[in-house]
């Protein structure tokens, strides 16, 4: 059988030439995705599964190189090593052309996987992170499982932005963006919260409210900020911004970067600040901007970026301040930021040996991730404020509302409380 061709480079697709450049402090675009195995993790087999992966997703064995006009993803042949956990979460991860864009660690019975956003997305990096933890199970316990890819490799690889564009298609119109309410007292180290909860109770609050999951977090979310505004403040609106996985919307298998992003805002000095009325609000922008056509103009204007003749053949030493000013300019409209990375699916046969999965992400404001496995879900809080009273805020109002929960903070991460 003839054994398929690799490139030797990649395009970084458009959602990700914004984050080389705005890289800065706590702000690391990395990821960071952890199984709590019922075992503890045997380093010589997590480096056979971390092989036998690393072969199955091309993008991971890859290094950042700064061309001409663009930053791009070149092939490297250094072979990825696991190695005990080191460092706090969502560390950087990228420092130089000869860097490493992702790491595999360990402690005890916990797999972190961390990886820089130019290569994967939450969805794709939940991908990878399913497909490490099945091979390891399936060496460690001798499973013979036959699992075969999700999809073909260039279906893996394909830049979803690419394919879907059209030339002809609506683009977005650009609207000014307000500057947003900025939460107190950031800029230090990242910090890590977690609660753990029954998926079911959080739903259930949610249907109370006649509403879903992930309009009535983030309303807990605005009502949580709103609780540790001044009254001078509150004549900027919160505004929270909210990563969409494209592949509900497009038929991509792309473990590469595919996503939009839409942003719901309140207005405290305009609106009663009930939390029925921070639901309702809530609710319609996310029906007005989560619609197919929305979504697809959206994509339009990202993927025209690289279409336009005129951007073209402007080198990247003119294109670096201009995309950076660009993301300074993005957080000014932001507060926070709420992402529903998705749901962890394992075979069978591999389910017994894994008790849970978590998943942060580098920030200098706040950022709530969550996602869910065999019915728990995972809240996952990263922020460099000092005062944590915003998350304690979230998870009084989950507890308010039937929801029982276990908190964790950066102890489990053997740091410290």
């Amino acid at each position: 059988m003839r054994r398929q061709h690799k490139p030797d480079w990649y395009r970084l697709d458009n959602a990700a030439k914004i984050f080389p450049p705005t890289v800065h402090g706590a702000d690391t675009a990395v990821f960071r995705l952890t199984c709590e195995l019922t075992q503890t993790v045997e380093p010589a087999v997590l480096q056979a599964a971390l092989d036998r992966t690393v072969e199955q997703y091309p993008n991971l064995r890859t290094v950042l190189r700064r061309g001409v006009f663009w930053y791009y993803l070149e092939q490297t042949e250094r072979r990825a090593r696991v190695v005990p956990e080191h460092a706090p979460p969502c560390s950087p991860l990228y420092e130089d052309s000869r860097s490493s864009l992702f790491e595999v660690s360990y402690w005890k019975n916990k797999i972190n996987f961390d990886v820089f956003h130019v290569v994967a997305d939450g969805a794709g990096a939940i991908e990878m992170l399913q497909t490490l933890v099945t091979e390891y199970v399936s060496l460690a316990h001798d499973l013979d499982l036959c699992q075969p890819p999700r999809a073909a490799m260039d279906e893996r690889m394909e830049d979803g932005f690419q394919k879907y564009y059209k030339s002809d298609g609506r683009s977005s119109k650009r609207e000014r963006k307000p500057r947003a309410y900025r939460l107190p007292h950031r800029g230090g180290d990242l910090k890590v919260y977690e609660g753990v909860c029954d998926v079911k109770q959080v739903l259930d609050a949610a249907h109370r409210y006649n509403t879903t999951l992930t309009v009535y977090l983030a309303a807990v979310m605005f009502q949580a900020i709103h609780g540790g505004m001044y009254v001078r403040d509150r004549k900027k609106p919160v505004v929270l911004t909210v990563p969409v996985d494209l592949r509900s919307y497009f038929p991509s298998h792309t473990a590469r970067n595919f996503f939009s992003i839409i942003r719901a805002s309140y207005a405290f000095n305009e609106r009663s600040g009930e939390f029925s009325d921070i639901l309702e609000q809530t609710a319609v922008a996310f029906k007005r901007e989560l619609t197919a056509e929305n979504l697809a103009a959206r994509l339009n204007t990202l993927a025209a970026l690289e279409h336009n003749f005129l951007l073209r053949p402007i080198p990247l030493f003119i294109k670096y301040p201009v995309l950076l000013l660009s993301g300074l300019i993005s957080d000014v409209g932001e507060t926070a930021a709420l992402s529903n990375i998705g749901k962890f699916q394992l075979p069978d046969a591999v389910a017994p040996y894994v008790k849970a999965f978590g998943v942060f992400v580098g920030t200098d404001a706040l950022q709530l991730c969550t996602c869910s496995y065999n019915g728990q879900l995972h809240l996952g809080f990263t922020t460099t404020m000092r005062d944590p009273s915003v998350i304690r805020r979230v998870f009084a109002r989950l507890t308010q509302d039937g929801v029982s929960l276990e908190v964790r903070s950066n102890t489990m991460y053997g740091e410290g409380s």
